[in-house]
């Protein structure tokens, strides 16, 4: 009996130790799919910007190289560090993200006034800012010593302060996207009560903002019938489908894609998805997707391991905040839910987005490794 127990123990260890590089092998080869796709579906726009057919996909490359240094910061540092200095990390996005709203460090760009620039390094404050409210509602949520409403009261308090900082930019796709990450940590602490009550009246409130913004309706009315205005609200929708369409089920072929001749806007960022329907086909969208889930699956069974505190909840708000990127940027790509301009994580062309993702993963991977101690 006590061999069979024994062996059994030994094979667990084992299939552990098989498991655990997946939490950074798979977003390594999700990357690797986004740099190769990044150099194609940008090749035309980027000969005539910067004389290289390669040059973003080339930019892509030391940005990876940083964010995997940000991996290894984010797997050195104990877990307990991010819970003593939460506090002072929030405040710190926040004086970011004041700086780059109201002083010259501040850079617009597409009518937008969402990256600080520090030098010539562009960083994106929506995305620190979604970092650490993360990890400090994740410590006020597990706080000691509390009512739950005591609790909720002073996460909410954190969240007030975040959204507007984001709305201003303005960046109506990133505050809804903190709003459900937060939300989606109350679920996790206290079941579906206080989020759907909360996510109502937030609805409530940001409605206005929607109905009297001509362009967010714009995207609106392109997701109910983008082809009453193909040319204009509904183009980048239409040119995402006819990717897809073109794509079939094998794909056109790495570098054979039609929409990256001006046809499909932003075709290395938001919608690097759709460009990967025309050049993989239906085969290899469903490819990355699969490395999503099996991502999602190896994070989910060190989540398990974890009794309920701290590190349980930073964990959940870890991988949700990959995760809902993943849901936002397929569903307005496939015309699921309104475009907002969420890069797909890994994958998608940007710095800040890449670097933070790798954080979170670093972070994760300490977390995986303190489950077995």
């Amino acid at each position: 009996m006590d061999t069979q127990v024994f062996s059994a123990q030994q094979n667990e260890g084992v299939i552990e130790k098989l498991r655990e590089p997946l939490l950074w092998l798979i977003p390594m080869l999700l990357c690797g799919i986004g740099i190769v796709m990044i150099a194609s579906s940008s090749s035309g726009a980027a000969i005539d910007v910067y004389g290289s057919p390669y040059a973003l996909g080339a930019k892509q490359v030391v940005w990876l190289f940083i964010a995997l240094g940000a991996m290894v910061c984010g797997y050195a540092i104990p877990i307990g560090f991010w819970y003593r200095t939460s506090g002072l990390l929030w405040i710190l996005a926040l004086v970011l993200a004041l700086l780059t709203l109201f002083t010259p460090f501040g850079a617009t760009v597409g009518g937008a006034r969402r990256w600080f620039r520090l030098g010539s390094l562009p960083i994106q404050t929506s995305e620190l800012l979604a970092f650490t409210l993360v990890i400090h509602v994740a410590k006020k949520i597990t706080g000691e010593g509390q009512e739950r409403s005591e609790a909720f009261r002073r996460c909410m308090g954190v969240v007030l302060l975040t959204l507007p900082l984001v709305l201003l930019q303005p960046d109506m796709g990133g505050t809804l996207l903190l709003l459900v990450l937060a939300m989606g940590l109350f679920v996790e602490a206290w079941g579906w009560l206080y989020p759907l009550c909360t996510g109502a009246l937030s609805l409530l409130a940001v409605a206005p903002l929607i109905l009297f913004k001509e362009y967010r309706m714009r995207r609106i009315l392109a997701l109910v019938d983008p082809w009453s205005d193909p040319l204009n609200t509904g183009f980048q929708v239409i040119q995402g489908l006819i990717a897809f369409a073109n794509g079939n089920l094998w794909g056109l072929g790495v570098g054979h894609g039609l929409q990256k001749l001006q046809y499909l806007p932003a075709a290395h960022t938001d919608f690097i998805f759709a460009a990967i329907g025309e050049e993989l086909g239906l085969f290899g969208t469903l490819f990355v997707l699969f490395l999503f889930f099996l991502w999602i699956w190896r994070a989910w069974s060190v989540y398990i391991l974890f009794p309920r505190g701290f590190e349980r909840s930073l964990l959940w708000g870890m991988v949700l905040s990959i995760v809902l990127p993943l849901l936002i940027n397929v569903g307005g790509v496939t015309k699921v839910i309104p475009l907002t301009g969420i890069p797909l994580p890994f994958v998608s062309y940007g710095g800040s987005a890449l670097v933070m993702a790798w954080m979170r993963t670093g972070i994760i991977l300490r977390l995986a490794r303190e489950s077995r101690s």
